[in-house]
């Protein structure tokens, strides 16, 4: 975990991003004419940089950016095969599609970890009121319909093809 100020790799020099700082330009302001800077003082760029959130856990970053912001999330750090994926994730730049995939995966397997640390506890989840059911029932009924129709062909599917990969046994023959 690099701590602000040392140097990491596979940062991405802001000069090569195009359009990297384009509002820099007071002369260029893509806010103009909707927001009037010229009441301003220093064109509105006279702000100091708030104090920086301690880190106290790991802190993912994008490569877009030198610096960690000055306030961040640390209630779910990155941990196991989903926080795997996220640093990974990290690693590319925010303008590649498998940046964002990757870190969509985390999501998606980050849940049945949080499933798997509940019934390692001895709490079996509530998993239809997690997802909303009853909201859905009341208020997208035809959504929901949807949604378990595609889902029980979903499984149908897969436990058609894990029966048609599985090898037959042979019967066995009996000598009397």
């Amino acid at each position: 975990m690099p701590l602000e100020g040392s140097a990491t790799p596979n940062r991405i020099d802001p000069a090569t991003v195009v359009g990297w700082g384009v509002d820099a330009d007071p002369e260029n302001d893509p806010t103009y004419p909707m927001r009037d800077r010229s009441q301003d003082s220093k064109g509105g760029m006279d702000w100091n940089r708030p104090t920086l959130q301690p880190q106290t856990v790991e802190v993912l970053r994008s490569t877009e950016h030198n610096r960690r912001t000055a306030v961040y999330g640390t209630s779910t750090p990155p941990k196991g095969i989903s926080g795997a994926i996220r640093r990974q994730a990290f690693k590319k730049s925010e303008g590649k599609w498998s940046h964002w995939l990757m870190l969509l995966a985390a999501d998606r397997i980050n849940v049945v970890e949080g499933i798997g640390q509940d019934l390692a506890r001895g709490k079996v989840p509530n998993i239809p009121a997690e997802m909303g059911v009853r909201s859905e029932i009341q208020y997208n009924m035809p959504g929901l319909v949807r949604k378990t129709v595609v889902a029980g062909a979903a499984v149908a599917v897969l436990y058609a093809l894990l029966r048609s990969t599985r090898p037959r046994r042979q019967p066995s023959r009996r000598r009397y």
